[in-house]
C-alpha cells in the first residue's frame, strides 16, 4: 500500500461470511474502506439459538445471519454468495484472491458470476471457522496447538492478513468472540490506513445521520 494512499482507495478482501467475517466488514465498509466478502454459507450459526449475546435476548442463528448480512449490505459491502475463495497469495502491496463459483450462483446484488476469478486486495481477513488451509497456504505462523498465531490485532506473521475466531482458538468458539475478533481485525486494518490509531465511536448525531426518522431510541 502506498503512503500516498487514502481510504477510499484500500480495499479489503474478507474469507468467510459468519459472525467474525461480517463483523470485519461492517467496519471496513462502514468508514470507507471497499469490502467484499466470499461466503459459503458453512457458518455453525445456522444450527445455533443465541441467548448468551449480550443485548440479544433470544434469537435463532439464521435470523441473526440474516440480520447480518443485511446490515452489511446496507452499508455497501459487495457480498458474493456461494462463491468459494480457492487460494490466498501475497502480491505486490497487497493480496490476491482466487475464486470458483458455479454457474447458477448469484451475487447478493442479483448479478450473476459464472466464472472462476481473480481479486485485488491491500488487505485479508481469514474468517473460514476451524478451516485454517488458506493461512497454512498463505504462510502464517501456527501455534504449537495448529492453531494460527496472531496478536490482540489479530493480525497474523503476514503483514496485512487477519485471522480471526476458530481459526485462532483451539476452544472457546463463542459468535461473541468472533464478533469481537472480526472487530479487532477491521479496527487495526483502520489504524493501519489512516496512520493512528482509529476508534469507530458512533453518538445519536451520528445515527440520525445516517437512519434519519427509523434511528433506535
Amino acid at each position: 500500500m502506498s503512503d500516498e494512499t487514502t481510504p477510499d482507495d484500500v480495499s479489503v478482501i474478507v474469507v468467510g461470511g459468519g459472525p467474525a467475517g461480517l463483523s470485519a466488514a461492517l467496519f471496513t465498509v462502514k468508514n470507507g474502506l471497499e469490502t467484499t466478502v466470499f461466503d459459503t454459507d458453512e457458518t455453525w450459526m445456522h444450527k445455533a439459538h443465541l441467548f448468551n449475546y449480550l443485548g440479544v435476548g433470544s434469537v435463532g442463528g439464521s435470523e441473526f445471519m440474516a440480520t447480518a448480512r443485511q446490515q452489511v449490505d446496507d452499508f455497501g459491502v459487495d457480498r458474493r454468495q456461494d462463491e468459494a475463495v480457492t487460494a490466498v497469495s501475497e502480491a505486490d502491496d497487497g493480496f490476491v484472491v482466487e475464486t470458483s463459483v458455479a454457474s447458477e450462483t448469484q451475487r447478493a446484488d442479483g448479478e450473476a458470476v459464472d466464472a472462476d476469478d481473480e481479486h485485488e486486495a491491500d488487505f485479508v481477513v481469514l474468517a473460514t471457522g476451524a478451516n485454517r488451509d488458506l493461512a497454512d497456504e498463505l504462510g502464517c505462523a501456527f501455534d504449537d496447538d495448529d492453531t494460527v498465531d496472531v496478536g490482540v490485532d489479530m493480525e497474523t506473521s503476514v503483514d496485512g492478513a487477519y485471522a480471526t475466531g476458530a481459526m485462532v482458538r483451539p476452544e472457546e468458539w463463542q459468535a461473541a468472540i468472533s464478533v469481537g475478533d472480526g472487530a479487532a481485525a477491521a479496527l487495526n486494518i483502520l489504524s493501519t490506513v489512516k496512520g493512528e490509531h482509529y476508534h469507530d465511536f458512533d453518538v445519536p448525531a451520528d445515527a440520525e445521520r445516517v437512519f434519519g426518522e427509523h434511528v433506535a431510541e
